[in-house]
């Protein structure tokens, strides 16, 4: 009888804390989905921007991460009474160091750098514009760098909502050279 009660008490003993997963270990992936504006808060104006984006995450040592992924962003220029899109089709590689988290583990807060490359489309490659004037701005492959602060806020195990502040810095195109974005997010971690 005492062998029983002596095996109780040390499974309690063992069990009565609260279990937190485990996060951001080595080889653990994610997919994360993004949505941002772009240049400022302007959705519905003649100047407004926005970008979706997906991406793969793979921590590593110290819950530091590599991301992985891709991204659209649509900027439109005004000019007389419409405007001009401007759409950029890139695709991303980056490193992304923790600078932060709390003992639980829910809330991280990382600083990344990533360069980009794709392609930029002005007007949709229309060169003749409404009014019979003629675009100079033309379509071209486009390269270049992004810096990120990112944070994650586990709400469960195996997913993470997402805030970040980006500015990127593109050349080869016509237009603007940077951009900065701010948006929301959301990461399941699959493995």
């Amino acid at each position: 009888m005492r062998k029983y009660i002596a095996i109780i008490i040390a499974s309690l003993a063992l069990f009565t804390g609260q279990a937190h997963a485990q996060r951001c270990l080595p080889k653990m992936q994610g997919i994360e989905v993004r949505a941002d504006m772009a240049d400022g808060f302007n959705l519905g104006g003649k100047d407004g921007g926005y970008s979706f984006g997906a991406a793969l995450s793979t921590y590593t040592k110290k819950g530091n991460k590599w991301v992985f992924g891709g991204e659209y962003l649509l900027k439109n220029n005004p000019y007389k009474d419409t405007k001009i899109p401007v759409a950029q089709f890139t695709a991303e590689g980056g490193y992304y160091f923790k600078i932060l988290s709390d003992a639980r583990k829910i809330v991280f807060v990382y600083a990344g750098a990533s360069a980009l490359a794709g392609y930029e489309a002005v007007n949709w490659g229309k060169k003749v514009l409404h009014d019979g004037s003629t675009l100079h701005d033309r379509d071209a492959f486009i390269y270049g760098g992004a810096l990120t602060l990112d944070v994650e806020c586990y709400v469960a195990d195996r997913i993470a909502l997402l805030a970040h502040l980006r500015e990127r810095c593109l050349w080869g195109g016509d237009t603007r050279k940077f951009h900065t974005q701010f948006g929301v997010g959301i990461k399941f971690i699959i493995n």
